[in-house]
């Protein structure tokens, strides 16, 4: 892939951050780099702090101006293809492919949906994420009065969501209601994750057992919160983490044995269905993206997405 443009992080200094140098506190908030590479880009004029050109040594103030202007650089190839499900002049629907961001992040700036979507309409705005390795149906407002009305109807749970996904070993339970707390909890390259967590938020997904196989149970989830990785921590947290993930151990908690990142790929997880009410016809919808071939059940055939 080619150089992408760049891209400036920009962040307000927390109360925390009091009396630190900016050095220690890029080390500190910022563990995807060690303190030799921030003292590199210190030393190449790439930070600024209150429009100034930092050297590292600088004593903070809480609610400072801090900013990394990264240089370009090549981004990881990532599947750029979508396919559209449903587009009006209100919304659009359309299902991403495993191993494509969402939005920018995690060394990912146009190797995203986000910016490949507004290639074709600029004003698209996405009304929720998938994960990375997830794929299936990301749903889009295509005005600012769409997009509002849109945010407070998922914020009220008119909004359904329908998920399938491959977890390890057999449940001895057809359906069941999973609601594990999820929260932050320590992780050794991050910093901290969201995983199961007793004194978080509460969150809600109900499981249904759609086929048995010889070492894993095919689900279907519907998605009654919103937490991140919610349906991957859950389904570990009921003791069948998701065949291939990377990063969620049996408990909901993150693997002990070299644990990976969110965003690592191999787990199979789809975003199969999106209920709604269209926001400007009062239409009620039923928006579906064919899950992959690994998340059918056996004789299941291939539908088109309506």
């Amino acid at each position: 892939m080619p150089l992408n443009s760049g891209y400036v992080y920009r962040e307000r200094v927390p109360a925390w951050a009091r009396g630190l140098t900016v050095l220690a506190y890029l080390t500190r908030a910022h563990g995807h780099s060690d303190e030799a590479a921030w003292r590199s880009r210190l030393e190449a004029g790439e930070v600024r702090l209150d429009g100034k050109a930092a050297h590292g040594s600088e004593e903070l103030r809480p609610g400072g101006r801090l900013d990394w202007h990264r240089p370009p650089w090549e981004e990881e190839a990532v599947p750029l293809d979508f396919a559209v499900i449903y587009e009006d002049g209100a919304i659009l629907a359309v299902a991403k492919p495993s191993g494509l961001p969402t939005l920018p992040g995690g060394g990912f700036l146009e190797g995203t949906l986000l910016t490949q979507v507004q290639k074709r309409w600029p004003g698209a705005r996405p009304l929720h994420r998938l994960g990375r390795g997830t794929s299936g149906l990301v749903l889009f407002a295509l005005t600012g009065e769409v997009a509002a009305t849109l945010a407070q109807a998922w914020r009220a749970g008119g909004v359904g969501k329908v998920y399938r996904a491959l977890g390890t070993g057999h449940p001895d339970w057809e359906e069941r209601a999973l609601t594990t707390p999820i929260g932050p909890v320590p992780h050794p390259r991050l910093g901290t994750v969201y995983a199961a967590s007793a004194s978080s938020k509460g969150s809600l997904s109900a499981a249904r057992v759609l086929e048995r196989r010889p070492e894993a149970t095919l689900f279907e989830v519907d998605l009654h919160t919103g937490r991140p990785h919610q349906i991957r921590i859950h389904l570990a947290a009921a003791g069948h983490p998701l065949v291939g993930d990377p990063l969620y151990a049996p408990g909901g908690l993150p693997r002990t044995d070299d644990p990976g990142l969110p965003g690592d790929l191999g787990y199979l997880l789809h975003a199969e269905r999106l209920t709604l009410t269209h926001p400007v016809t009062g239409e009620r919808l039923i928006l579906r993206a064919e899950p992959p071939s690994a998340l059918r059940r056996a004789g299941e055939e291939g539908r088109t997405a309506t």
